[in-house]
């Protein structure tokens, strides 16, 4: 397996998202319903706070709000389908940055790098696997939950991004999805083009590595260097000295069960020592035994306290364990621990 590089969205103390955002979305609903205010209101939102492009919401409102909206308008896929008319624009530099990359290797790490100038709690990146390229991105709150419509318009948004910079009639070769499987999929596997897995631990675009390398223009370095320095500043970017464990929980979040996670392999992508790695998280309190086990213990209580609960075999698959036996024997041990998860026998 290829070693690819990777670039991880900080994760910031207070989740939120540009109020600009919601500007499509309030569209749709004032289209479908005459309870776009109250639908509003009811989230504590006020429609003159999308007038400032720089103006931010708690992410949490958001996703409510995309949910709920759903169901005002009766369209389950409303955020894929939305996702159909997404624009370079509607993210602003971020966005004009994609469609001026010269590959669709270098437009994902990019959006992967910068993702945070938009929203906030969101671990990005991109991998390759299985001579793929992967890019996945998932809202790493728990709590933030059901979000579905957030999930499936992303991903729709990314890949229309794809088909409007790149090439019309591209396609994946796979979208995989967090959420369970809804009562009809073939809206959605029209609108991705793929195949679609759900139930992942994360949400994520399986491409064509070759296309993904394909130079289809040349790059104006001094346009993106421009573009650059403005889009670190909406997105204040870390210091060196920044604490390691939030970008180790954010490379766990993307990495769990699709490749093995080790102290060396995740040194390697933050460009430190093995050493160093450790050390570092010595020096803030935490070990990466533990903090992949924290991620697994939440992924697992999330997923068995979801009314549809997933086959117990592909809860395994999702958490990294070799089968259920495995897990079996880790939901005992949280248990005795105090840390009590439903599950099913």
């Amino acid at each position: 397996m290829a070693v690819a590089s990777h670039l991880i969205s900080r994760m910031p103390a207070v989740a939120s998202i540009r109020a600009s955002v919601l500007i499509p979305l309030v569209q749709q609903i004032d289209k479908r319903s005459g309870k776009t205010d109250l639908l509003l209101a009811s989230h504590g939102i006020l429609r003159s706070q999308l007038e400032d492009p720089y103006a931010v919401l708690p992410m949490a409102r958001y996703v409510a709000l995309f949910e709920d909206a759903a169901t005002i308008t009766g369209e389950p896929a409303l955020g894929a389908r939305m996702g159909t008319g997404f624009k370079p624009a509607d993210i602003g530099p971020m966005g004009m940055l994609f469609a001026l990359s010269p590959t669709i290797r270098s437009a994902f790490e990019r959006l992967s790098k910068y993702v945070n100038a938009v929203q906030g709690a969101t671990s990005s990146g991109v991998f390759e696997e299985n001579g793929d390229f992967v890019w996945t991105y998932r809202i790493v709150d728990p709590s933030m939950w059901p979000r579905r419509q957030d999930s499936e318009f992303t991903i729709a948004a990314s890949c229309q991004l794809v088909r409007s910079c790149f090439r019309r009639g591209w396609r994946p070769i796979e979208i995989q999805l967090e959420h369970q499987a809804p009562r009809d999929a073939s809206v959605l596997e029209r609108i991705y083009g793929a195949p679609i897995l759900f139930g992942q631990s994360g949400n994520r675009i399986v491409m064509n590595k070759a296309d993904a390398d394909r130079v289809y223009r040349s790059e104006d370095k001094s346009l993106i260097e421009i573009l650059e320095r403005h889009i670190g500043d909406l997105v204040n970017e870390p210091a060196a000295g920044d604490v390691v464990t939030e970008k180790v929980q954010a490379l766990i979040s993307i990495y769990l069960g699709q490749r093995p996670i080790t102290v060396a392999t995740l040194a390697v992508e933050l460009k430190m020592s093995p050493r160093s790695l450790q050390r570092r998280l010595s020096e803030e309190g935490v070990s990466l035994r533990d903090l992949v086990r924290q991620h697994r213990r939440t992924l697992a209580a999330h997923y068995l306290g979801d009314q549809q609960v997933a086959p117990m075999s592909e809860i395994a698959r999702v958490l990294g364990y070799a089968d259920n036996t495995v897990l079996w024997r880790a939901l005992r041990s949280w248990e005795k621990k105090g840390n009590h998860l439903s599950s099913r026998r």
